[in-house]
């Protein structure tokens, strides 16, 4: 049995941290409760915003991947969906919003 937590558990943690550290965070789509991949548009203020989703890095390792499209990304991540149901879309607005994604959708 893996040790890794569902998709679920993963997004309700990253929303409540965000939250609770005066951010805001919201469920744009909801995918598959157990295995959807999740993709966070991430707004930090001063900054346009990043799609960021955990993936493999050059090392290997799960990682935290930058999908940001160069334009219409609200078009991009909906036509992800399209292709891929069980995905979920989370939008967190907070200052260090990939840090707050990286600690809480990433296993170390």
């Amino acid at each position: 049995m893996s040790g890794r937590l569902s998709s679920g558990v993963l997004v309700s943690a990253l929303l409540r941290r965000v939250n609770d550290a005066g951010g805001f965070g919201a469920v744009m789509a909801k995918g598959d409760p157990q295995g959807g991949a999740i993709l966070v548009i991430a707004v930090d203020k001063g900054t346009p915003p990043r799609l960021l989703e955990r993936g493999i890095g050059p090392d290997g390792r799960t990682a935290l991947i930058d999908s940001t499209p160069r334009e219409d990304l609200d078009g991009y991540w909906r036509r992800r969906r399209a292709s891929d149901p069980d995905l979920w879309v989370i939008e967190v607005d907070i200052a260090a919003a990939e840090r707050f994604a990286a600690e809480t959708i990433l296993d170390d």
